[in-house]
């Protein structure tokens, strides 16, 4: 059984000029965690911090525009059904965390809490944590995500 969290992704710039991806609950959650210095640059760990306009969009609707290039179409999506392109892109973003994160295993949740009160090196990390270790982690501001991700950390 997979845990599925609904998520924003907000596009931030640093103080440094680093862009850099956020993933929030919502509008609110960032607030909450830029208001409480929870928020830092990958890069450089500054943390002024601030949304930049998103230039990425899938639209799933009926209508799409003619060709809209914030879309990012590839070749490889043409003629494929909004379903089959949000599996594809899906498998690419799976692909993309599994391979820019280390895997910290049922260790997650106290590498977590090291890295944020930075007794560790900030990195992006993954793992397994329990119900209850999230909703801790969650309940100390700690940004985490679960994601629904194959036992295997493949996609077919």
């Amino acid at each position: 059984m997979y845990n599925v969290l609904q998520m924003i992704v907000f596009d931030l710039l640093c103080g440094n000029g680093h862009p850099f991806e956020g993933w929030f609950a919502s509008s609110a959650d960032f607030a909450s965690q830029k208001s409480g210095g929870l928020l830092q640059c990958p890069t450089c760990a500054s943390e002024e911090v601030k949304r930049v306009p998103s230039a990425a969009r899938i639209n799933l609707g009926a209508s799409a525009p003619k060709e809209a290039p914030s879309a990012r179409r590839t070749p490889d999506m043409e003629g494929k059904d909004p379903f089959a392109i949000a599996q594809m892109l899906y498998s690419r973003m799976l692909d993309d965390l599994l391979t820019n994160s280390e895997d910290v295993g049922t260790a997650f949740p106290e590498e977590a809490r090291r890295i944020l009160y930075k007794e560790a090196t900030a990195r992006a990390i993954r793992g397994q944590a329990t119900q209850e270790e999230h909703d801790d982690l969650v309940e100390e501001g700690i940004p985490v995500a679960r994601l629904p991700v194959p036992p295997s950390g493949k996609l077919n």
